[in-house]
């Protein structure tokens, strides 16, 4: 591409009028996701691995020259999921897996939404307009409802990246995205990895395909690829007929992971000096000490309409980075027992801090505050 590289940021005025509406809400959703939104930016933290991840991409060559642009983490759910040919049951679209901040908008599931920003963007339609050959790159925050282990966290890190070609210059095929990957891998852990593609699905792109490198023995999908939809080209007003193009899009966090062996996600966001001088890349991480954990389980009956992810978000609300894991250790139904349509739970929550030993008191406050709120915002009966 013989174009000159852009910096785009685009700044939402709906965005800022929904966080500033969310400020002045005391409900517990409304604070959740403030808190949400304002948790630093680990993909432009200079210091954080998570952040040299991105500028390794970045710099393949390949990008050199691909435009980066910044986009709101506040988005409407159709632009979300419509545009981008998700199906109408898709579990995304679903509330238990989303943050909806009413009917209408939502926290960024994808950075893949840039590519509506980016095309609506007047250089760009211009670049179209004269049948030129561009790409670009978007990479921060995301946020999606999920379980709680030391794999996974529900604000974490994404990059995406595309390229649109004209027909008549070039087009894209499988082996396109093959190299696009390779390049990905090698750039994060080496030309010396172990790989191999595995074909996909995404609803955005077709074919797709999935690289995953080896490690220890054991294999890990890393970065996903495919041929642009066309549906999705005309959905965002490109004619599908005239250009095409491939797609790449993962998550940050479990790459730094895997690289550095790091044995919890809430390391990446320590503040604690003797695990931040650690977070190099290349660098295998050393437990600066294995704090020993506590275990509180609860059990409740709820109505059967209950959701678990909701439930999560709640004692992320109480315990904040305390929290290491919730596991399901029974769930059951018995009408005769607990009535019609009521199902049984028990969850171990398990406490420990990466960086202290915790004190049973102070964990005996949290588990009370949860026994309190379980009952009160879930209508559930302790047991």
């Amino acid at each position: 591409m013989n174009i000159k590289k852009q910096y785009i940021e685009i700044k939402s005025q709906e965005e800022a009028e929904i966080i500033a509406s969310l400020k002045t809400q005391n409900d517990s959703e409304s604070k959740r996701l403030v808190r949400f939104l304002s948790l630093p930016d680990l993909s432009r933290d200079p210091a954080n691995p998570v952040c040299e991840i991105v500028k390794r991409i970045i710099n393949i060559e390949t990008f050199l020259n691909f435009d980066e642009i910044k986009v709101p983490e506040i988005v409407r759910a159709d632009l979300s999921f419509d545009l981008f040919n998700f199906p109408l049951d898709h579990p995304t679209r679903s509330r238990s897996d989303t943050y909806y901040i009413g009917d209408t908008h939502i926290l960024r599931t994808h950075t893949t939404i840039m590519w509506y920003y980016y095309l609506h963007n007047e250089i760009i339609k211009e670049r179209i307009k004269n049948g030129l050959s561009f790409g670009s790159v978007c990479y921060g925050k995301t946020y999606r409802k999920d379980e709680i282990d030391r794999n996974h966290m529900n604000v974490f890190h994404q990059i995406d990246g595309w390229y649109l070609t004209p027909k008549s210059t070039k087009i894209i095929t499988i082996e396109d995205l093959k190299q696009v990957l390779l390049e990905i891998v090698y750039a994060i852990y080496g030309k010396d990895v172990k790989y191999r593609f595995l074909e996909d699905t995404f609803p955005f792109t077709d074919p797709s395909i999935q690289i995953e490198i080896e490690q220890g023995g054991n294999w890990m999908e890393v970065v996903g690829s495919g041929i642009v939809r066309p549906v999705v080209l005309k959905n965002l007003g490109v004619n599908p007929d005239e250009y095409n193009g491939w797609a790449f899009g993962f998550g940050l966090e479990r790459l730094v992971m895997s690289n550095l062996k790091l044995p919890d996600i809430r390391l990446l966001w320590s503040e604690d000096e003797r695990v931040k001088k650690q977070l190099v890349l290349g660098h295998e991480y050393t437990s600066v000490s294995k704090y020993p954990p506590i275990t509180r389980d609860i059990s409740f009956v709820v109505e059967n309409s209950f959701i678990p992810n909701n439930y999560f978000d709640l004692i992320r609300d109480l315990g904040g980075s305390l929290i290491e894991e919730v596991k399901l250790i029974d769930k059951y139904e018995n009408a005769e027992k607990f009535g019609d349509k009521k199902i049984s739970y028990t969850y171990r929550i398990i406490y420990r801090s990466p960086e202290r030993t915790l004190l049973s008191s102070e964990i005996d406050i949290i588990q009370n505050a949860i026994y309190s709120a379980t009952a009160k915002d879930f209508k559930a009966e302790l047991r």
